[in-house]
């Protein structure tokens, strides 16, 4: 028989270097305490599902900032409110990290890619007329963005902390750049992973509630942040168009400056990306583009079950059953569409309602953070599983913040165990990409054994990562 690959299905994003979230904003815009346990990052604001409120603070006064060619509406306010905030962060922090005296960036420009062309303007020499992005110039330390197309179009189909992101990615680029962390032969991937780290170190300070002009919650608020990693990312990081890293990457960076602060954006380059990456995918090969997805079947699920037996060895294997979920399981509560049952050790799969969960993604949405495939199923799967192999060890499996985290964070250890040469099935780039969506989306590759799950899509993606990144014994340590 032929060598399995899970399949490649290219996403092309016709909008340019921008990230957005996907929280709906609350009317209610009070500062929210912060309580802080060094041994746990994620207890701020009050515990980890805090829900309060994310988005623009009311009654607070526009910062007094304009931009070059501004139009003085709600969007560039917006923009330059995002940016105020931002230079106090680093105006504050720079010191503490890097070297030198802290410089604002020069000045701001804004655009509206719908005007006509001999309406645009001028932008790090090159013009404005139809560029719908946002940008940072490091010719003259200056940033710029398109208030006509797409800080609309992020704030429509997001919320306004999109826009936040953007800025503060593009302002890391001006961090960077100051601060000489980055080099003329440093590549763009390194200078994206970087930008998006030290966007994560100001998430951090919107989150503990310090930011003037804004607020994020814990949960949707930056679940929606993240969100933009997803939603623009590259569909093959190893071709020099796309250089802002898979949305794996972006998020892993992301996360590591809001966890571990600017010190970790400092230490990221080539050398440490290609130790992150390890073994993992980055290319799509031409098989991969030729091939068509693995189907989600039963031939493909035995497939993905014996992987399992062979690198999370057990003392009785699970009995695969593929006819449905475990329906008549005592003191537990199904899930769908997989579901494992602790008194009969089987896994129950409702197949078809797998194969839904496998479906090509609707590629004319340029912004959507879905990205459907097999691999966004098959991490269900491989999560039940890992019910069984955490019962074999007498590890409790309820519990969303331990038995739930632990358990997509041994289906992260076991990810990477299909991207060794000799596996089969093998990973493929985009695999990475499809699970952290699932993640993102509805979490129940992170579910206990009754379904429960952690609000936070942050917590759930961080626990994969760890998985993947640091391997099984990172696992068992960290949701113990």
């Amino acid at each position: 028989m032929g060598r399995w690959r899970f399949g490649v299905l290219a996403v092309v994003l016709a909008v340019g270097a921008a990230l957005s979230g996907c929280a709906e904003l609350s009317k209610n815009d009070a500062a929210q305490p912060v309580i802080a346990d060094p041994n746990n990052p994620w207890v701020l604001a009050g515990a980890v599902q805090a829900e309060g409120p994310s988005g623009p603070r009311k009654g607070v006064p526009d910062a007094a900032l304009t931009a070059q060619n501004g139009d003085g509406g709600a969007v560039d306010k917006l923009a330059l409110n995002a940016i105020a905030d931002i230079e106090a962060f680093w105006k504050a922090e720079y010191a503490k990290t890097f070297p030198g005296a802290f410089e604002p960036v020069g000045k701001y420009f804004s655009w509206d890619a719908r005007a006509a062309k001999d309406s645009a303007i001028t932008f790090c020499k090159a013009s404005t007329y139809q560029l719908v992005n946002a940008a940072y110039c490091g010719l003259d330390r200056t940033i710029g963005w398109d208030r006509g197309v797409l800080f609309p179009l992020l704030e429509k189909k997001y919320n306004p902390l999109a826009v936040v992101m953007v800025m503060a990615h593009e302002y890391g680029h001006a961090i960077q750049g100051q601060a000489e962390i980055t080099g003329f032969f440093t590549s763009a991937l390194v200078q994206e992973q970087q930008a998006d780290c030290l966007a994560g170190v100001f998430l951090r300070h919107v989150a503990e509630g310090d930011a003037p002009h804004f607020t994020m919650n814990l949960t949707d608020g930056l679940d929606g942040v993240l969100g933009a990693t997803i939603a623009v990312r590259d569909t093959d990081p190893s071709n020099k168009k796309n250089e802002h890293g898979s949305a794996f990457e972006r998020v892993t960076a992301v996360q590591l400056g809001y966890t571990d602060g600017a010190t970790a954006c400092k230490q990221i380059n080539r050398s440490e990306l290609n130790k992150r990456r390890g073994n993992l995918p980055t290319s799509f090969e031409v098989a991969d583009e030729e091939q068509r997805q693995l189907p989600i079947d039963r031939e493909s699920l035995d497939s993905v079950a014996q992987a399992l037996v062979k690198a999370f060895p057990v003392t009785k294997a699970p009995d695969f059953d593929y006819q449905g979920v475990v329906r008549d399981c005592p003191k537990t509560t199904t899930t769908e569409p997989v579901s494992y049952c602790p008194s009969s050790n089987k896994i129950g799969t409702n197949v078809a309602a797998l194969a839904e969960r496998g479906e090509k993604a609707n590629e004319e949405d340029v912004l959507s953070a879905d990205v459907d495939g097999d691999y966004n199923a098959f991490i269900v799967f491989i999560s039940r599983y890992m019910l069984a192999v955490q019962q074999d060890r007498k590890l409790t499996l309820t519990g969303a913040e331990t038995a739930g985290l632990r358990t997509v964070c041994l289906s992260g250890a076991f990810t990477t165990k299909l991207s060794a040469p000799e596996s089969n099935p093998r990973l493929s780039a985009k695999d990475l990409d499809e699970a952290v969506s699932g993640l993102l989306a509805d979490g129940i590759a992170a579910a206990d054994v009754d379904g429960k799950i952690v609000k936070s899509g942050y917590q759930r993606l961080e626990a994969f990562r760890h998985g993947v990144l640091d391997g099984e014994q990172a696992c068992l340590t960290k949701f113990a």
